[in-house]
């Protein structure tokens, strides 16, 4: 059993990343209200620097090196979003970063971290992506892991943090889960602050590494097939494992196709452009209501909009995609 984050430790990260990050809106949507039938409030994270939350901790593992680990140059794993973060972040500390993606990562992440001045490192999926990173940081340089680090989490806690603070009415919570940083940190807040909220994971088929871990009781290896490249990790770590075990109501594995109806329903209803980790929160957030009745007030976390018109326009062909109706028939 891993040493679970406190809110002490979140409470430091949100002081460390303050002049850096923004503190991102928090606010009702009367279009998914009307859709859904029942209160809904978003966390915009998309709004955050470089289009995702991924800077918070980035921002807050890079702050707390020594001068030999930024002398030595940073070196991380990404399916785009915390490579993108990494590489922005480093860039204005200073700091010497290589960012290592799978080929299939998309090409908006690869140019932003080229043009953050970042060196990209390309391999043939995500398994070859990882080994890379072990020979980088047995070559010297300073690791910064996407979800195996407590600053990590402490750092993307604040966004539940600030959820917790500027939503109180909320009920139930719905977080996208790739290697489990994410909603480790976010539960851990959420259960510091306010203990009755039920948090809820949300992973896409072929991105489902944390459902198989709970399965297994252990991280396991994934195949990975998902179109939600942010989401994909080839597995999570016992530290987020412990996490998303003790603090998550429990976490839900939805289609590809669900995911770009989700999109297009956030772009319809919510008016905010998203890429799939976040759209599958929308049918998600379905099911999270046919358990828990509707008496729920729901927070959805935006966590990213780092998704070109292309690509939402080849998955909607792909997937003859349409945006979910209303839960609630609406009276004319």
């Amino acid at each position: 059993m891993s040493t679970l984050i406190g809110i002490d430790d979140i409470r430091a990260a949100a002081e460390n990343t303050a002049a850096h990050v923004l503190r991102t809106p928090t606010l009702p949507s009367p279009g998914l209200t009307a859709h859904l039938g029942v209160p809904v409030t978003l966390k915009l994270e998309l709004l955050q620097r470089t289009g995702s939350f991924k800077p918070r901790a980035s921002v807050h593992k890079l702050l707390s090196l020594t001068d030999e680990e930024r002398a030595a140059g940073v070196a991380t794993v990404s399916g785009g979003n915390h490579g993108t973060a990494l590489a922005d972040v480093a860039g204005s500390l200073g700091i010497a970063a290589t960012v290592v993606m799978a080929e299939s990562a998309p090409e908006r992440s690869k140019a932003a971290v080229r043009a953050a001045g970042a060196d990209l490192r390309l391999t043939p999926d995500m398994d070859g992506a990882f080994a890379l990173l072990d020979e980088l940081v047995a070559g010297g340089r300073t690791l910064v892991h996407p979800f195996d680090d407590p600053l990590v989490l402490a750092g993307h806690g604040t966004v539940g943090l600030e959820f917790a603070t500027d939503a109180p009415d909320v009920t139930d919570v719905l977080v996208s889960v790739g290697g489990g940083a994410f909603i480790s940190g976010v539960a851990t807040a959420f259960r510091a602050l306010r203990p009755e909220v039920r948090v809820w994971g949300v992973e896409t088929e072929g991105a489902d590494a944390m459902t198989q871990a709970l399965a297994a009781k252990a991280p396991v290896p994934v195949r990975l097939s998902s179109i939600a490249s942010t989401l994909s990790a080839p597995h999570v770590s016992q530290l987020t494992l412990d996490h998303v075990t003790e603090l998550v109501e429990d976490v839900l594995v939805v289609p590809d196709a669900d995911a770009v109806r989700g999109v297009l329903t956030l772009a319809e209803q919510a008016k905010v452009w998203t890429e799939p980790a976040a759209g599958c929160l929308v049918p998600a957030a379905l099911r999270v209501l046919e358990r828990v009745g509707p008496d729920a007030r729901l927070g959805l976390v935006i966590c990213g909009g780092n998704v070109t018109s292309s690509d939402v326009a080849a998955w909607v062909r792909r997937f003859d995609a349409t945006p979910f109706p209303p839960r609630v028939p609406v009276e004319v």
